[in-house]
C-alpha cells in the first residue's frame, strides 16, 4: 500500500507551511534520508527528508502551494513492487491553493431570474442610458449572490452599480468593472478594515501577508495584550568601550568586534550577576535559567528572526562575533535550523546602526525581558563638575513585571551599564 508523506511540523508553533519546491519528481526513486522537498515555515526554508524508500508515485500538493496544514498529505510513495495502479482509490488531502488559485473568483452560481412585473397599459418612459441598479417596488437591489459578496469585499455600495444582466440584475462582471460611485463608509475602491471602516488611498495595492508576518503579528499582539511591560532606561558612556574596540580590531584585521558583540557579552554577564532577570513566567512558577542564551534580533526579508548565542556568558568576544556573523548570514538566507532560533532565555534588539536614539522593544514570550540597544552619539555631559562631550548610548530594558519587577530590572541595568563602561571586564 502506498505510503503517505505528510506535511511535517518543523517547529513547535508551526501549523501550516508552503511548498517551496520539490527536489524529486513523480517516478523518481527515493532512498531514506534523501531530500524530497523544501518547505517554507514562518521563520525559514527547511529541507524535508524521506523516511522510507520507494518510488515517488504522486505529488499531491504542487510546488508553490501555500497554507498547507501540518499532517496534510503532500505526496504518495510507492513501495517496492507497487505500480501506479496501487494509487487508485488512495485519498489524500486536497492540494493547497496557490496564490493565483486563491484569488481566482469562483464560478458564478446560477440563480432563478425574478419574474418581470406586468407592463402597465400606458407606454413606459424611455430607459436612461446609465440606469442605476434594478430594484423592486420595495427598494430591493437585484444582484447575484457572488456580485453582492464581491461588492462587500471591495467596500462598494452595490446600489450604485448599474446591472447589465437580465432585467437589470447586477452580475459579477458589473461589480468587478465598477469604477465610480461611492463605497460603504468611504471613497470608491476602499479597503475594508477589521473594524468595518474603510479607507481609499489614491493609488495602492494589497500585498498578502506572508506566513512569517502572520506569526509575528500574532505573537506581538499576544505579548502586548497578556504581558505587563515595564521599562527601565539608562544612559551609558561608550568612550572606553570604543577605545578598547579600536585597539582590539587593530591587532588583527580578521577580527572585527562590533559594539553589538560587546552588548551581547555584557547582557549575558549581567544575567549571571543578576540571575533573577534570567527568568520566564509560567502559571506554575518562574522558570529560572542557569545559562544566558541570548536571542539576537536580526532583520530578514519579510520580517524578523532571533538566532541564539547559547551560553554567551562562557564565550569570548571573538567567538561571539564569529557566531553572530554566521547566524545572521544564514538567517537572511533562510538556512537556520529550528534549534538555532527557538528558545533563548533573554533577547537583545539593536537599532543603533540605523541611528535610532531611543526605543522600547516588545518582549518575546515566554522570556521575561528584552534589551533595546540604541546608537552611540556625542552628547554634552557633566564629568567631575565640568561640562564635557562623551559618546553616550541609551538602552532600555522591557520587563515582564510578573517575573522581573522594577527593582530587579533596575539592578540588571546597573550591572549592564557597569560592564559596558568598564569594558576590560568583558575581555577578562
Amino acid at each position: 500500500m502506498p505510503i503517505k508523506i505528510l506535511m511535517p511540523a518543523l517547529s513547535p508553533t508551526m501549523t501550516e507551511g508552503n511548498i517551496a519546491r520539490w527536489l524529486k519528481k513523480e517516478g523518481d526513486k527515493v532512498k531514506s534520508g534523501e531530500v524530497l522537498a523544501e518547505i517554507e515555515t514562518d521563520k525559514a526554508t527547511m529541507e524535508v527528508e524521506a523516511v522510507d524508500e520507494g518510488t515517488l508515485g504522486k505529488i499531491v500538493v504542487a510546488a508553490g502551494s501555500q497554507g498547507v496544514k501540518v499532517n496534510d498529505v503532500i505526496a504518495l510513495l510507492l513501495e517496492d513492487g507497487e505500480d501506479k495502479k496501487a494509487l487508485e482509490g488512495m485519498s489524500g488531502a486536497a492540494p493547497a491553493k496557490t496564490e493565483a488559485a486563491k484569488s481566482a473568483p469562483k464560478e458564478e452560481p446560477k440563480t432563478e431570474e425574478p419574474k418581470a412585473a406586468p407592463a402597465p397599459a400606458a407606454a413606459p418612459a424611455p430607459k436612461p442610458a446609465a440606469a442605476p441598479a434594478a430594484a423592486s417596488a420595495g427598494g430591493r437591489v437585484f444582484a447575484t449572490p457572488l456580485a453582492r459578496r464581491i461588492a462587500k469585499d471591495k467596500g462598494f455600495d452595490i446600489a450604485s452599480v448599474t446591472g447589465s444582466g437580465p432585467h437589470g440584475r447586477i452580475t459579477r462582471s458589473d461589480v468587478e468593472n465598477f469604477k465610480g460611485g461611492t463605497s460603504v463608509g468611504g471613497a470608491g475602491g476602499g479597503l475594508r478594515l477589521g473594524s468595518g471602516a474603510t479607507f481609499a488611498p489614491a493609488k495602492s495595492k494589497l500585498v498578502p501577508h506572508s506566513t512569517m508576518r502572520k506569526v509575528i503579528a500574532k505573537r506581538l499582539v499576544e505579548s502586548k495584550q497578556t504581558v505587563p511591560h515595564f521599562y527601565v532606561s539608562v544612559d551609558i558612556d561608550l568612550d572606553r568601550l570604543m577605545d578598547l574596540r579600536a585597539e582590539i580590531n587593530a591587532i588583527d584585521e580578521k577580527t572585527k568586534i562590533s559594539v553589538n558583540d560587546f552588548a551581547i557579552r555584557a547582557a549575558a554577564l549581567a544575567l549571571m550577576q543578576v540571575p533573577g532577570a534570567n527568568a520566564a513566567w509560567s502559571d506554575e512558577g518562574a522558570m529560572m535559567f542557569d545559562s544566558a542564551d541570548i536571542s539576537v534580533a536580526v532583520s530578514i526579508p519579510g520580517g524578523l528572526i532571533t538566532p541564539i548565542i547559547k551560553s554567551a556568558e562562557k564565550k569570548g568576544l571573538a567567538v561571539i562575533s564569529a557566531e553572530m556573523r554566521d547566524l545572521a548570514t544564514r538567517a537572511k538566507e533562510g538556512k537556520l535550523k529550528p534549534e538555532e532560533f527557538q528558545g533563548g532565555t533573554f533577547s537583545l534588539s539593536n537599532l543603533g546602526m540605523f541611528g535610532v536614539k531611543d526605543f522600547s522593544a516588545i518582549i518575546n514570550p515566554p522570556q521575561g525581558a528584552i534589551l533595546a540597544v540604541s546608537a552611540g552619539e556625542q552628547r554634552a555631559v557633566v564629568k567631575n563638575g565640568q561640562l564635557a562631550v562623551a559618546t553616550v548610548m541609551t538602552c532600555t530594558l522591557s520587563c515582564d513585571h510578573r517575573v522581573v519587577d522594577g527593582a530587579l530590572g533596575a539592578q540588571y541595568m546597573q550591572a549592564f551599564k557597569n560592564l559596558i563602561e568598564h569594558p576590560i571586564k568583558l575581555v577578562l
